[in-house]
């Protein structure tokens, strides 16, 4: 089934599919394998080495191999406890959409402050005394504020996000609810503030699109997509694409191309395509991540997401990691990784989309290890088990306090 939002065919829509962050991720990999990239050496013969890591961080973490989705909802699990869960039990919901509304403002805003912390920023959680960091840190971070109605603009629902107040939400406020102090940094915190503020704008702006059963917000996106849907099924790309379609200009501005905002796209001279898309790769990390983490709550919802593998796995620093760290990826000049990467250079590039390629390959590795096929093991579950654990705990094994093989200086809307 093709997704709903692909007949208009113009140059710039195509680059706002998975299947263009496929296609040109997968040009590169080619070039690499006839070593003909700038930056990077490609070793398949290391790949093995690479799906084994994988399959041992997937056999201790989930010994049954009855693997959840890689999304957002995984880290509100962080230090055993199932927060959203726990909300659910204790909150009254009109209905199955109301509930849904909700997880989807949760999910859309903590996916959008889910940008790296780096090394040096922590979260002390008040319910249960632990600390976290990084990804983990931030989920539990924005769900707090979620619950504290932070986000509502409606003290007797605290627990919504509204256009209004995201629009006007600061830094210093932001700042409040993650604890950031001049000991406690968090990378990337106007970045972040000015997402949210740009998030509020899009959907105040969108009427058809967000407020179509309640006030503007993020999760009023669930009805749209909803009424997307065919006999109650929907494919994951279709989620994807009305994700960049409708909050494209959420994203800092950076390319466009036929009046339409690319968001996470770059340049690289080997994407040879004869077009007005010559040069151009896109990848959409967040959108992606936000995508995978759209699933269940619309399948709680009684919509069955289908084509999980149309999406892509998320060219982030962990996945990107895992391949360095196994020497399926070498840098030509080592030197490079201990000097700071602008996320434009032709260096992270080349990185990111040999990540979303590699991954393709390292998932096939695995489900061939394991006899399993795309339809009952998708990538959602490879890069979950899988591929994104794996990249973390090489990182603790190799270098202080888990930093990644590369770093690469982030404004918080990209990593």
């Amino acid at each position: 089934m093709e997704p709903a939002l692909t007949q208009d065919v113009s140059p710039a829509r195509r680059l706002l599919t998975a299947r263009a962050v496929r296609e040109r991720a997968h040009l590169l990999l080619e070039r690499g394998l006839a070593d003909d990239l700038a930056h990077f050496r490609v070793d398949l013969d290391r790949l093995g080495r690479a799906a084994d890591e994988v399959l041992a961080t997937m056999r201790s973490g989930y010994p049954t191999l009855d693997i959840p989705f890689h999304a957002r909802w995984r880290h509100f699990v962080a230090g055993g406890l199932d927060r959203w869960e726990a909300l659910n039990q204790t909150v009254r919901w009109a209905d199955g959409r109301d509930r849904a509304r909700a997880s989807f403002d949760l999910a859309i805003v903590s996916v959008l402050l889910d940008a790296g912390a780096g090394p040096d920023w922590r979260y002390e959680e008040g319910r249960t005394g632990e600390t976290f960091s990084r990804s983990e840190g931030l989920a539990v971070a924005s769900f707090d504020m979620f619950v504290s109605g932070a986000f509502s603009g409606r003290p007797s629902e605290p627990f919504r996000a509204d256009a209004g107040i995201l629009t006007v939400m600061d830094a210093c406020e932001l700042a409040r609810g993650f604890q950031v102090r001049v000991d406690n940094p968090l990378v990337g915190l106007a970045g972040r503030a000015d997402i949210l503020n740009r998030l509020g704008r899009t959907v105040a702006m969108a009427p058809d699109i967000f407020a179509t059963r309640d006030d503007p917000r993020p999760g009023g996106l669930f009805d749209h997509l909803a009424s997307l849907a065919v006999k109650e099924t929907l494919p994951a790309t279709a989620i994807l694409e009305a994700l960049l379609v409708h909050l494209g200009p959420v994203w800092p501005g950076r390319l466009t191309l036929g009046g339409l905002d690319l968001g996470d796209t770059w340049h690289h001279p080997a994407i040879v395509t004869g077009d007005d898309t010559d040069g151009l790769i896109p990848f959409h990390k967040l959108s992606q991540w936000l995508a995978y983490s759209l699933i269940e709550p619309l399948e709680a919802a009684g919509i069955t997401v289908t084509d999980l593998d149309g999406l892509t796995g998320l060219p982030e620093y962990r996945n990107g990691g895992l391949f360095l760290d196994t020497g399926v990826l070498q840098l030509r000049d080592p030197g490079a990784a201990t000097r700071p990467q602008e996320v434009s250079s032709t260096l992270v590039v080349e990185w990111r989309a040999l990540t979303v390629a590699l991954l393709d390959l390292v998932a096939a590795r695995i489900r061939s290890k394991l006899g399993r096929s795309a339809a009952d093991f998708p990538l959602a579950k490879v890069l979950e088990g899988g591929t994104w654990a794996t990249g973390r705990r090489l990182a603790h094994a190799r270098r202080r306090r888990g930093a990644p093989p590369l770093t690469v200086i982030s404004d918080g809307t990209v990593f």
